[in-house]
């Protein structure tokens, strides 16, 4: 009965979304202020909904109702309770429930906090958030039901994808797709804009929140991505180039991107056609990237396999709010007004010059991802574009925008001095190359270009200390006034300073990772050892491993340093019931330095094991640094300015869309 009333919950929510799309739009039209208002109630009611689904979905898992066939399809009654939960959205229809229910729930917050709207805005912005979601809860009914029944229901279910069944896949979804899906509100905000004729610092400041927002959440998806990718699937690496790791980095980058350009137009007015464009562009590559997991088309571990037609469902929502949103933009983005001028040099080009190269990199990638898709759906040849491709191509575009960053907010509003601007940055310049030096002297076999990667991420660090330094003019004014400045800097300009810090420390991690990396892969019988990096990894033996829900074995081994034991690490290799898949647990010794990393391989003949042992230097950095960039996302929603003091707009709209009574 619980799964009927979330059935029903969700029919009711398409019908709630039906409303919140054409309602809400026709009273902004006709300026009539009950049908606006009632956008609101709309969306917190569409949220009240998608919640009861979801908990419904959520109670069949838990309780293990094996008569609902996504149950039975995805879960197993000896699953901790953990990977019961995240079995939910561990699968393509589950998946695709928490995707409306976040989208609900960025449109209630809206309709919630967005009080200093003008109505008519806030209207058009609420239909525009519930045509998306009207969208994909027709997809959801129509072609992926979370709710079907199976009768009669199965004694067991089949269990979830083991791979999956790691914390970190737990909660790595539900931050991905919060960060996809908040862009929506960024899309929402400049499709209302371009229906009004009008974008300004007031629209600006009230869409920056919303991006950081996804900004955030995308930064922390992506990491904990990586961080599962380095541990559990046991390759050692934690970027392979994969389509879908590639289809969350797009929108991230132009997420970026957008997140500087808004600041523009909220300064200076400027950029605001382009602001428009980046938002349509941001949420666009979410829906790649939704294609590109669920569409079939490709192969990865990250991709849910199903069948091509639900692939064209979505394919056909993609190509209407694309190709709708980029005609709109075409239709109406001449009429607005191009915004301030400023010199080349100047803060505002450099943000341009950011967003330039943020968008490049996006179009490599971009390239790289989808032309063997292309490629092979048109003439049938299959190609590979790997790590290569992108390293020249990605690579070559990110490190000017790396050197650029701490540049860039030394910089002053209309018109600069470049010069004056590096001679407050002389400090932190000195100490990234006394850092090089410091690598060289160290390091005096090379590889030779590391120390210069090492040290763009201390200059990103450097850089960012200098900004907050300079901000608070500490050099130019007495101590106690430059204290009493550095407390009451905005917590943006410390969020900001994190957020680069952050990629700073990520840049430092992935040199010393990728070309430090010692590696060595043996035959060895119990009791053997392999040398990796001043330590002795000891194979000791091989014992029998039973878990709540698979079978297999496990390797011990100790981690000596000369003659004293570090640490006992095992590593896994597990047969989960009943689907029989196998996976392979690392064996991980983590230290500040670096970490040991062992695992177990199969049996030969002889009773030998393939063992892989390797020292990863400074791998927690890279995780280090992408929490510190979360962190400071989320200490610049903090700022005083992000929630108050939003400028009003002027009472008539300028180039507005004429209403029919006009």
């Amino acid at each position: 009965m619980i799964i009927e009333f979330g059935h029903f919950a969700l029919v009711l929510a398409l019908a709630v979304a039906l409303y919140q799309t054409v309602v809400p739009q026709w009273g902004a039209w006709r300026n009539d202020a009950t049908l606006m208002a009632s956008a609101s109630v709309a969306a917190v009611t569409q949220l009240v909904l998608l919640a009861i689904a979801f908990a419904a979905l959520t109670h069949a898992y838990l309780t293990s109702d094996f008569s609902v066939l996504n149950v039975a399809e995805n879960s197993h009654s000896a699953k901790p309770l953990l990977y019961k939960l995240s079995g939910v959205w561990g699968n393509h229809e589950g998946s695709m429930l928490l995707w409306v229910f976040i989208l609900s729930l960025f449109g209630a917050a809206v309709a919630v906090f967005g009080r200093d709207l003008p109505e008519t805005t806030k209207a058009r912005i609420l239909s525009v958030q519930g045509s998306v979601g009207l969208a994909f809860l027709i997809f959801i009914t129509v072609a992926s039901n979370p709710f079907l029944r199976l009768l009669p229901p199965p004694v067991e279910g089949n269990g979830l994808n083991p791979i999956l069944q790691d914390p970190a896949l737990a909660f790595h979804p539900p931050f991905l797709y919060g960060g996809y899906v908040g862009l929506s509100i960024a899309f929402s905000f400049a499709v209302a804009a371009l229906i009004e004729g009008r974008v300004d610092a007031a629209w600006a400041r009230w869409v920056r929140p919303w991006t950081l927002v996804s900004w955030a959440l995308l930064t922390i998806g992506i990491g904990m991505g990586a961080w599962w990718a380095y541990y559990e699937l046991g390759w050692g690496g934690f970027w392979f180039w994969d389509p879908v790791e590639n289809a969350s980095l797009m929108p991230w980058l132009i997420d970026t991107a957008l997140l500087h350009s808004a600041t523009i137009v909220e300064k200076r007015g400027a950029l605001k056609i382009w602001t428009i464009l980046l938002s349509i562009l941001a949420f666009s590559l979410s829906l790649v990237g939704t294609f590109l997991v669920r569409s079939g088309v490709l192969t990865s571990v990250h991709a849910f396999a199903v069948d091509p037609e639900r692939g064209i469902f979505i394919l056909s929502i993609l190509a209407v709010f694309v190709g709708g949103s980029l005609t709109l933009f075409a239709a109406r983005a001449p009429s607005l007004k191009a915004g301030g001028l400023f010199a080349t040099v100047s803060r505002e080009g450099g943000l341009v010059l950011n967003n330039l190269l943020l968008s490049a990199a996006c179009a490599a990638v971009f390239i790289g991802t989808l032309y063997p898709l292309a490629l092979e759906t048109l003439t049938g040849e299959k190609i590979s574009v790997g790590a290569p491709y992108f390293n020249l191509t990605f690579g070559p575009i990110f490190i000017p925008l790396l050197l650029l960053v701490p540049l860039g907010p030394m910089l002053t509003w209309k018109r600069a001095d470049i010069l004056a601007a590096l001679r407050r940055l002389w400090w932190a310049a000195a100490l990234a190359l006394l850092v090089t030096l410091l690598v060289l002297v160290v390091t005096v076999r090379g590889p030779w270009l590391a120390p210069l990667g090492i040290a763009v991420g201390f200059w990103l660090i450097f850089g960012a200390a200098a900004e907050i330094i300079q901000r608070a003019g500490f050099g130019n004014q007495t101590t106690a006034i430059a204290w009493l400045r550095l407390k009451g800097l905005p917590r943006s300009a410390f969020g900001t300073a994190l957020a680069h810090g952050g990629l700073g420390m990520i840049v430092i991690g992935v040199i010393i990772l990728s070309l430090w990396k010692e590696e060595h892969i043996v035959s060895l019988k119990p009791g053997g050892e392999i040398p990796v990096a001043g330590y002795t990894v000891v194979f000791k033996d091989v014992q029998p491993l039973v878990g709540p829900n698979y079978d297999g074995t496990y390797g011990r081994f100790e981690i000596m340093r000369g003659d004293r034991l570090v640490k006992e690490v095992v590593s896994e290799k597990r047969q989960f019931r009943p689907r029989s898949m196998p996976t392979t647990e690392v064996g991980l010794m983590q230290g500040v330095w670096g970490d040991v990393y062992v695992v177990l391989g199969d049996p030969g003949e002889d009773g030998a094991y393939v063992v892989r042992a390797s020292f990863n230097p400074m791998a927690s950095v890279i995780w280090l640094g992408a929490l510190v960039m979360f962190l400071g996302g989320l200490l610049s929603l903090t700022d005083r300015r992000l929630r108050i003091g939003v400028p009003k707009r002027a009472a008539a709209p300028v180039n507005a869309m004429p209403s029919p009574a006009e």
